[in-house]
């Protein structure tokens, strides 16, 4: 689910997705101490927002490196042997 307000998030670069999550999980901090339950709840889809597509594009950088063969099938580096 995703929340009316937020921007759409395939254009920033994942420099700018991690700060701005960062300066809106201070915000939800702020929220929390000054007890606005309804500005805690929008900063919580809003950040879940921020969250899936840091996730998206985890998971397909993982897919990348699988598929390059920088990464095992089950996730490890065990598929290069390194050896000096």
């Amino acid at each position: 689910m995703s929340h009316p307000l937020t921007p759409d998030l395939s254009k920033l670069t994942d420099e700018e997705l991690y700060t701005k999550r960062n300066e809106l999980t201070n915000r939800l901090n702020y929220a929390y101490r000054i007890g606005s339950g309804d500005m805690v709840h929008q900063l919580q889809l809003v950040i879940m927002d921020y969250g899936m597509e840091i996730e998206q594009r985890n998971k397909k950088m993982m897919e990348q490196a699988q598929k390059s063969g920088r990464l095992g099938k089950d996730g490890d580096d065990s598929a290069k042997d390194i050896t000096y």
